[in-house]
């Protein structure tokens, strides 16, 4: 895999479910076309958004089996593996080996949440996946979810010791001073670490800044946009959007996304508990969130 191939716009998938609470194998598979159709760099399957902790083995398999068929190899595909049990995710690596190799350009994986590691423990954790992984992987940082914050030098750290393996950083921490660092130490050992943004609402600040590309939620529903702010560094454009990335984590994510996204007609509004659907009073205000930026667009 090249890393180039994880440049520019990803989108971090939704997981459609029915109002059963089942997977909407049909409307997963409109999504993926609609990305594809937009122009996007890649997908992220399997990731915080599409609510990967709260399904089964099986269903995690079959979702990415539908995006793989429906893909037909169009796009690269990162898969979300990771967790806070090294040992379990060094298992799942060495039992989909094949699989993984077949279909994925790189894994994404999460720090380690609850168990609060240090940046000893983020080390070794990250050299045990690395050792086990048959593909690159994209190392995830976002403390926000995980309660403890991947520095800069422990990111670099992981790469140098294992610069095949380890493609990028996808920086959720939202600390820009952090994330420039990040950048420039990448620079300085000669730019094999992507820098990705993890947030919406910095995307364009962190390419200005020498970064990689964004990993988005929003562009779920709006792929042609922040593709335009990715590959143009389009500030303005991404002021446009601040309302509504504001309110799309109102509530929590991917709460956000779905109610757009059902606003568009594309899925259902169901999250599995113990995430819920936006109350009534968001919703409102995505919707006229929603059709601002399309009357400003028209």
């Amino acid at each position: 895999m090249k890393r180039d191939g994880l440049r520019g716009l990803g989108t971090a998938l939704v997981t459609p479910f029915t109002a059963t609470g089942e997977v909407d194998y049909a409307a997963l598979r409109r999504l993926v076309e609609r990305q594809t159709e937009y122009g996007v760099d890649y997908l992220v399957v399997l990731g915080t958004t599409g609510e990967a902790v709260t399904m089964s083995e099986e269903e995690k398999t079959a979702v990415a089996d539908t995006v793989i068929r429906v893909n037909k190899g169009r796009l690269p595909l990162v898969l979300g593996l990771g967790g806070n049990c090294t040992a379990n995710v060094v298992a799942q690596l060495k039992e989909k080996r094949e699989w993984l190799t077949g279909h994925f350009a790189a894994i994404l994986s999460v720090c380690p949440f609850y168990n609060k590691p240090s940046q000893e423990g983020l080390y070794q954790h990250f050299a045990a996946i690395a050792e086990a992984c048959p593909v690159p992987m994209v190392l995830y940082n976002v403390p926000g979810r995980t309660g403890v914050n991947m520095l800069p030098e422990t990111a670099m750290r992981i790469y140098r010791n294992n610069p095949e393996k380890v493609a990028g950083v996808k920086e959720a921490s939202g600390n820009m001073e952090q994330i420039g660092r990040l950048i420039d130490m990448s620079k300085d050992a000669g730019g094999g670490l992507l820098v990705i943004s993890g947030d919406d609402g910095l995307a364009a600040e962190v390419m200005k800044m020498g970064g990689a590309g964004l990993i988005s939620v929003a562009s779920n529903a709006y792929p042609n946009e922040f593709g335009r702010i990715v590959r143009e560094h389009d500030s303005g454009l991404q002021a446009k959007f601040e309302k509504l990335v504001g309110l799309l984590f109102k509530e929590g994510n991917p709460a956000g996304i779905k109610t757009v996204l059902n606003q568009m007609g594309l899925i259902e509004n169901v999250l599995r508990l113990p995430l819920v659907a936006n109350s009534e009073k968001v919703r409102d205000e995505l919707r006229v969130e929603s059709i601002r930026l399309m009357v400003e667009r028209s």
